[in-house]
């Protein structure tokens, strides 16, 4: 059962890929291999950021709604 943004109750979510530098020479070169989606509240801007890696098994969206 979902129970909606730990913020504000809304059901209304999205999702956005982004990519980060990391520390070191990836940041001097300006290399983004650091990948997360990002699930945000389009009510309240709430986010939270998932290593793209690791929840490509489940559904992110399911995991921001607690789920």
């Amino acid at each position: 059962m979902k129970n909606g943004c730990i913020k504000c109750g809304s059901m209304d979510a999205a999702q956005k890929e982004v990519a980060m530098t990391g520390s070191g020479l990836s940041k001097m070169l300006d290399i983004q291999h650091n990948k997360f989606l990002v699930i945000y509240c389009k009510n309240c801007g709430y986010s939270e950021f998932y290593n793209k890696k690791s929840s490509t098994a489940g559904n992110v969206l399911d995991l921001f709604f607690g789920g």
